[in-house]
């Protein structure tokens, strides 16, 4: 075998001590950097009192005027996060509440109201449980998220028996994985008569009765950013008890409800003076209206207001009378009735600001519950 000459040697030994020192600085050299990922904060909830000041035809116009985006993908299927039962009852009974209180007993619009619920459910911008969704920002006398938890409405007006039925069954089906791909991914909805000052940054995908639906744009829109399933706690809901056994107690026992309707016509007053036996001036309804104007007496007793929209209503299934003082017609309705005999549904509600009532829950709500009042009984 050749000797390498002692020159050639050392050089030898020098490169490899170099490829050594070099495969020691490789291995204990730190990680690269990979590539930034950059933190978005969720975009702010839109406040749902933050209107602009357009009569509800200039509104509609308004909308009209922006182009709708169909959806593109429709929402995964909705599962909750645990198979316990109470917080699947509760879960049920805080989605009917929203689809009925928000669309009325519309299964189509319910269906609609639903799906924006359970995607709201899943987005991280928004409480990862269905009641956390409907009921977020109760608290508050304005600026809670379903307008219905906040504005009195809950007191005032419950659905039938039948009409809960449906909005349960409604309810129950999103729960259970149906999906309404009308609306796809939308988080947030108005009605056409309103104009919210947040509307102008959402993509607008869809109309569904009276309601416009909306998603945010880019990534906080897409599919990607939902959670795979909601959330596995519900939490009880105090408003809700008049409704749910599930949310009538700590425990979630059965708590004394009221009972499943509107509130009833009796009331416990007499007259102060005779009562006029005035001929009601019933404006001309169209062939298919259930809407019934009265002008009323503002001398009468405001009690009989109630019996004159019975007796206006007669044999009609469903009915709405508007009661209105002579000299403020196009104002605030001084008086309305609502019935409905498919339903179960009846109620009927005073202006207090001009007919003050001993029962707080027989005044008419005020803002866009009234509205929305008025148009699901258009």
């Amino acid at each position: 075998m050749p000797v390498l000459p002692p020159v050639a040697l050392r050089l030898l030994i020098a490169l490899l001590f170099l490829a050594a020192l070099a495969a020691a600085l490789t291995l204990l050299a730190p990680p690269r950097a990979g590539p930034q990922v950059r933190f978005a904060f969720p975009p702010p909830l839109p406040d749902p009192a933050a209107l602009l000041p357009y009569a509800p035809e200039t509104a509609r116009a308004a909308n009209a005027a922006i182009p709708i985006d169909p959806p593109r993908a429709a929402a995964p299927a909705f599962h909750l996060g645990t198979a316990d039962a109470l917080p699947q009852a509760r879960a049920l009974d805080c989605l009917a509440a929203a689809a009925w209180y928000e669309a009325g007993d519309d299964p189509s619009g319910m269906r609609a109201v639903a799906q924006v619920v359970l995607n709201r459910a899943r987005h991280p911008a928004f409480p990862a449980s269905v009641c956390g969704v409907v009921f977020q920002g109760a608290e508050r006398t304005t600026g809670c998220q379903f307008s219905f938890t906040c504005d009195g409405a809950m007191l005032s007006r419950h659905p039938g028996p039948v009409a809960w039925a449906r909005a349960r069954a409604v309810a129950a089906a999103a729960l259970a994985g149906a999906v309404d791909p009308r609306v796809g991914l939308a988080t947030h909805y108005h009605a056409d008569y309103v104009v919210p000052i947040w509307r102008s940054g959402l993509v607008k995908l869809a109309q569904v009765g009276l309601h416009l639906f909306y998603r945010w744009p880019g990534d906080w829109g897409s599919p990607a950013v939902l959670r795979a399933a909601g959330g596995s706690e519900e939490p009880r809901i105090a408003a809700m008890a008049a409704l749910s056994p599930a949310h009538g107690g700590a425990e979630g026992l059965p708590a004394a409800a009221a009972p499943l309707a509107y509130l009833p016509l009796e009331e416990p007053e007499t007259p102060s003076r005779p009562t006029p036996t005035l001929a009601p001036k019933v404006a001309a309804p169209q062939a298919d209206s259930t809407r019934i104007v009265l002008t009323l007496d503002p001398a009468a007793f405001p009690g009989t207001y109630a019996t004159r929209a019975l007796a206006a209503c007669a044999d009609r299934d469903r009915c709405a009378v508007i009661g209105e003082f002579p000299a403020t017609p196009a104002q605030t309705p001084a008086f309305l009735y609502v019935r409905d005999r498919r339903t179960g549904a009846e109620g009927a509600w005073w202006d207090c600001a001009a007919l003050p009532r001993a029962n707080p829950r027989r005044c008419l709500p005020k803002g866009t519950a009234l509205a929305r009042l008025l148009a699901e009984w258009g």
